[in-house]
């Protein structure tokens, strides 16, 4: 099925600052919203930019006809984004590639965010409310957002910072084995680096559980007509290489290769 996406101009309606460097965009655009799913991205033009730059959906808004867009200032192109104010229009293309496989709200679901990789999470767990888990992680009390969010929509919540300033010391993977070992998950789901993910995979496979995840890579077209974002994958007992853009991010954990 050829994927659908749109192209326009919308207005930037709400715009926070998380943390250091970190912004909270929401952009009102109705037709994106309905059609949009957990875990996809949209891309954003820039002035000045030849390229677009992938931002991941933190929330979609079907009512109000809105989606959610949380970023991190990573260079010239993010910068100029971060400075545009409300009641400004936004050059967006999306909502673009594969989102999370989201199974019967009932199920017990975790949801694993690394630094930011932690907005596609917010609306992938807002669909089990109480029955997620949010295990986040972040280096320090300075750079740590939206846990006020999945508390709100009745999720539980696993704090864990490099430094230890803020919730537990450590990495996201020990906060998980011990999720798992207290009690059944039915899928867990993960954005973050990629060594974060890799250990994520190796719980999953241990304890059985099935588990999606989400790549964050450097994008040209954001829809697979680029070589950009190439990732190594495995199907069948055939090994290809997957566009992140299209095919992904989202990608069943079996099917990757961890080089």
């Amino acid at each position: 099925m050829e994927q659908q996406y749109l192209q326009g101009n919308y207005r930037l309606i709400q715009k926070r600052n998380l943390a250091k460097n970190i912004y909270d965009f929401t952009i009102e655009a109705k037709e994106m919203a309905d059609i949009a799913q957990a875990g996809q991205f949209v891309h954003l033009r820039v002035a000045g930019f030849m390229l677009r730059r992938p931002i991941s959906i933190c929330e979609i808004d079907r009512d109000a006809g809105a989606l959610r867009l949380v970023f991190e200032v990573r260079g010239e192109g993010t910068a100029v984004l971060a400075n545009l104010i409300e009641g400004q229009l936004v050059d967006v293309l999306g909502p673009l590639g594969k989102g999370f496989t989201l199974l019967s709200p009932d199920s017990q679901a975790v949801v694993v965010g690394g630094g930011i990789g932690t907005p596609p999470m917010l609306e992938t767990a807002k669909h089990y409310g109480k029955n997620a888990t949010a295990i986040t992680g972040f280096r320090s009390a300075n750079a740590v957002i939206l846990q006020e969010d999945f508390q709100r929509i009745g999720s539980s919540v696993m704090l864990c910072t490099d430094d230890g300033t803020m919730g537990a010391k450590g990495f996201v993977t020990q906060a998980l084995r011990t999720r798992l070992m207290e009690s059944h998950a039915d899928i867990i789901y993960a954005c973050g680096p990629h060594a974060m993910l890799k250990g994520i995979v190796e719980l999953a496979r241990e304890f059985g559980v099935r588990c999606e995840v989400s790549l964050e890579e450097r994008m040209g077209c954001g829809v697979g007509a680029c070589l950009v974002c190439a990732c190594k994958t495995v199907k069948d007992g055939e090994e290809y290489y997957a566009h992140v853009c299209k095919d992904g991010p989202v990608f069943p954990a079996e099917e990757l290769i961890w080089e």
